[in-house]
């Protein structure tokens, strides 16, 4: 490392004057330097006595104990220490032995066998040994009948129960009728602990007889399945297209958790772990959901899952090490946190949140180190995406000859800007204000013109300079002006922080989020930006603290008035403080800008109810369908069938809430529409089916149950305990 000391800044206040204390430095003659320290300190005291003030005799005592270094300062000269060392002061962790010792505090989950049994399995084997026997016995049969079959004998009721006795006989007289028994024992007996989890013996005689009932009738049942899928010449048809994937069980879950429901979120989320048990991402969004909920241990087992299941999954190391700081165990989250920079060693995201765990620890030297190489990543990573954007506009950048410029464009060429791509365009008023020569240029009278544009060639000389050179280069910068309005504003920089900010909003690490806001705001590249204010309004939004977010808000909308996002955080606000009117202002402002919101999904939603709740059916109907079309659940096609209903449109009302019960049939309301679609329609069973199930699922909207029992009064139907 090389340090510069600079006279005029660091030799002030260093007693043993610029060569240090081993150094002295004399003067040619020693009388003729004590005179002049003599007349030095007289004039001072002077100044001492006129002026009175404390600061002046500290400033005095400065100036006589720097006499020898006012010459370095005078001649504008420095010095330059070097330092080198040949090992680092703090060693830094190799990552083999980062990676063992979390291995040692996670270790690694092997992956589980695939079952080849299982309930289906069994079913399948089942239908195998059924047909193997059908198509014996049909042999069997051919055997015995078939030449009378070639004869033409006419087969009535009386042939066919003779040749049954007659089959039945040869199959017990030849054995063949135990062989197959005992070939669909196997079948049977897997069916069994598989499909009825029955491993153990009955406690009396009754429930054994009940449970032989239920069985012959299952049995008998799917050897009837076995046997039309070979009589059959038709193929049965494929089973609908489920909807419930992983990502959308994931969507579902995040929409009972921004609508309160957790309990509802926690299903969805445990369901989805239960389909597959072997996915990190999956424990990572039940973690995030637990910590949400505050429930600090079990987000901490889920994060541990996570890693246990894949030890390279970046997010769930980092979530495992805020954890560990959330429980205080430090030396714990500085190897996750570690064990993270080395797994991905270009990952802004790691080296920033190490950064802020340092912070934490108040490790002003290794937060410095990890936020300059998160900086550094990032200042790479944007620059390597500026070349790629650029090399596709590169042939735009020329301007052919005889070609007509546009009167709004504004192009300039110099050879600085071949060099450095961050080189600033030289303002009009530069070019005004010059004295070099401007040469106007007027385009002939076109045919229908409205108005005239002039043009100005001017040359200017340059004011750029080139970094790697001490004098600026005078090449003439040509620009072709046209008389329009102002440049387009620059893009805000980037900080190292949003990214984050994002991460970590998402996951509901609220502690962390609040640590990197606040150095957020005091980054050269950050600031109070609308970012800023957004996502400390998201966080005001998650503790319910509804007035500081309106504040944040406000700011937001003030720094960036057309930002989707605010507008959509905005209406989130109105929602949930009942402002319903206002709310649906900021949502139909947050759907008419080109580009869509980060959470497009429930500003479609919450507008939809707030539609059919002023019964602008006809637009809940669009909004629904649009936000069905995106990003299909229970909850959009739900809205879609309510709108449909409330204009009438039974057939398709019928359609969206038959979607809507696919994807969730445990959702009241959806029986409840189900029921009114029905009565209308003059179906009494299925409505009363629909009912029924609508009060099993405990019906909470009080003026939906109402409404049905004013429907069922007036249709005499639809109530079963009439």
């Amino acid at each position: 490392t090389a340090s510069l000391f600079r006279e005029g800044h660091h030799l002030g206040g260093n007693k043993f004057g610029a060569a240090g204390p081993h150094v002295k430095i004399m003067g040619k003659n020693t009388k003729e330097d004590k005179l002049a320290r003599e007349n030095v300190v007289r004039k001072l005291s002077n100044i001492v006595k006129l002026q009175g003030s404390e600061i002046l005799v500290e400033a005095a005592v400065s100036m006589c104990q720097n006499v020898e270094g006012q010459q370095y300062v005078d001649a504008g000269t420095f010095l330059v220490l070097e330092f080198a060392l040949d090992k680092a002061l703090v060693p830094k962790r190799l990552p083999e032995e980062l990676a063992s010792r979390v291995q040692e505090m996670i270790p690694p989950r092997p992956q589980l066998p695939r079952r080849t049994t299982g309930a289906k399995k069994a079913v399948e084997d089942y239908h195998s040994q059924v047909v193997s026997i059908a198509e014996t016995i049909l042999e069997e049969y051919h055997e015995l009948f078939g030449g009378q079959l070639a004869e033409g004998l006419v087969v009535d009721n009386q042939n066919l129960e003779d040749q049954k006795c007659q089959l039945n006989y040869e199959l017990n007289s030849s054995g063949k009728y135990f062989a197959f028994k005992e070939q669909l024992k196997h079948a049977v007996v897997k069916i069994v602990r598989e499909k009825y989890l029955k491993t153990t013996a009955f406690e009396d005689l009754d429930q054994l007889q009940t449970f032989l009932s239920e069985l012959y009738v299952y049995l008998v049942d799917q050897m009837h399945v076995a046997l039309n899928q070979v009589l059959t010449q038709q193929r049965p048809s494929p089973p609908p297209p489920t909807y419930n994937t992983s990502e959308h069980l994931r969507l579902f879950a995040r929409e009972a958790q921004t609508n309160g429901d957790y309990a509802l979120a926690l299903t969805y989320y445990q369901e989805r772990l239960s389909r597959d048990r072997q996915d990190a991402q999956s424990w990572l969004d039940y973690g995030a959901f637990c910590l949400l909920t505050e429930d600090n241990l079990k987000a901490q087992e889920c994060f541990r899952e996570a890693v246990a299941l894949n030890h390279n999954h970046l997010p769930s190391l980092l979530m495992c090490g805020i954890m560990a700081v959330t429980l205080e165990h430090y030396e714990e989250a500085e190897v996750f946190f570690e064990d993270a920079t080395c797994l991905e060693p270009d990952s802004v995201l790691a080296w920033t949140i190490l950064g802020l765990f340092y912070d934490i620890q108040e490790n002003d030297i290794r937060v410095e180190m990890a936020f300059r190489k998160a900086t550094k990543l990032l200042k790479a990573r944007l620059a390597k995406e500026k070349l790629s954007s650029e090399g596709a506009e590169a042939g735009g950048r020329k301007l052919p000859s005889g070609s007509v410029v546009p009167p709004t464009q504004c192009v300039a060429f110099s050879k600085e800007e071949l060099i450095s791509e961050d080189a600033p365009e030289v303002p009009s008023r530069m070019q005004s204000a010059s004295m070099e020569p401007t040469v106007t240029v007027r385009r002939p009278e076109e045919e229908g013109a409205v108005a005239k544009v002039s043009k100005r060639l001017s040359v200017v000389p340059s004011k750029l300079r080139v970094s790697s050179l001490r004098e600026p280069i005078k090449m003439p910068v040509v620009v072709l002006e046209t008389e329009s309005g102002p440049p387009p504003p620059a893009l805000p920089p980037v900080s190292i922080f949003r990214e984050t900010i994002r991460f970590l909003m998402d996951v509901n690490a609220l502690q962390f989020v609040h640590r990197a806001l606040a150095h957020e705001l005091v980054s050269p590249q950050g600031g109070p930006s609308c970012e800023y204010y957004l996502a400390l309004a998201q966080t005001h939004l998650l503790k319910k603290d509804y007035d500081k977010a309106e504040e944040c808000l406000e700011k937001a909308v003030q720094i960036d008035y057309l930002n989707p996002d605010v507008w959509a955080q905005k209406g989130h606000l109105c929602y949930l403080t009942k402002n319903f009117s206002e709310a649906k202002d900021c949502y139909e402002r947050t759907i008419s800008f080109v580009n869509d919101a980060s959470d497009m999904h429930f500003v479609y939603l919450r507008l939809g109810s707030i539609y059919l709740e002023r019964k602008e059916c006809d637009k809940a109907k669009n909004i629904f369908l649009l936000a069905s079309k995106k990003s299909p659940s229970c909850l959009t096609w739900l809205g879609v069938g309510t709108a449909c209903y409330r204009l009438k449109e039974m057939v398709e009302a019928e359609d969206a809430l038959s979607e809507a019960n696919a994807l969730n049939n445990n959702n009241a309301e959806v029986w409840a529409y189900l029921a009114l679609v029905c009565m209308a329609g003059g179906r009494q069973l299925e409505a009363e089916q629909s009912y029924k199930y609508a009060i099993k699922l405990g019906l909470a909207n009080e003026d939906l149950l109402r409404e049905l029992k004013e429907v069922q009064l007036q249709v005499g139907f639809g109530d079963p305990s009439f």
